[in-house]
């Protein structure tokens, strides 16, 4: 069986997702350019009730009010030694599908890497509303891709089956939180662990 490639789950909705992202393109491009990337995302009631007939189960945990305060102070703390800007965006009514799935038909396309980019700076940087279609349409258009076919992606069957694969990989992987970076047997859980991933991933390529 072939190995499979180095590969990190990423999540649009993670402020340490975001940071990861950056890292990653700041300071190791070339390890970013030799991995597989993965989307991460809760899913809503459609994709939950399919998952669940799966025997899927994803290890979402709701998060207690203790530790958003403190996600809040780590982050602040985080965003300023990195000298990034950011905005914590208001998630008034999340659907985590319509950027994700989103990002399975740019990456089909040939722009995976320029979507991410243009989602992390609405999100994090301009306090976008991702789950709006509007929002994912503007940046499609953007890119020159079809706005349209973008913005709806969450609507469409075959995108919603390739999404449910994408959970799958990550449940038959044991992902429990973002960013999670993946080296043959070895696993990297959290922006701090990034470091030790691109150390063995560069290690295998020599």
């Amino acid at each position: 069986m072939a190995r499979r490639r180095p590969r990190w789950y990423f999540s649009f909705r993670s402020p340490y997702s975001w940071m990861a992202y950056r890292d990653l393109m700041a300071d190791h491009r070339d390890v970013a350019e030799r991995i597989d990337w993965l989307p991460f995302w809760e899913p809503d009631a459609e994709t939950s009730g399919h998952l669940e007939q799966a025997g899927i189960s994803l290890p979402y945990v709701a998060m207690s009010k203790e530790k958003h305060l403190y996600i809040l102070q780590d982050v602040r703390r985080l965003a300023r030694d990195r000298g990034l800007e950011m905005v914590w965006p208001v998630d008034r009514h999340p659907r985590w599908e319509v950027a994700h799935l989103a990002y399975l038909v740019a990456d089909e396309l040939g722009h995976g890497p320029e979507f991410i980019a243009a989602v992390y700076r609405a999100r994090w940087e301009e306090g976008q509303d991702i789950s709006d279609p509007a929002v994912i349409a503007y940046i499609a258009e953007r890119l020159g891709l079809d706005p349209v076919r973008l913005s709806t992606a969450c609507d469409d069957p075959a995108v919603r089956e390739h999404g449910l694969g994408s959970l799958n990989s990550l449940y038959r992987d044991g992902v429990f939180g973002v960013p999670f970076f993946i080296n043959g047997y070895e696993k990297f859980w959290g922006v701090d662990r990034l470091p030790g991933f691109v150390s063995s991933v560069r290690a295998g390529a020599a």
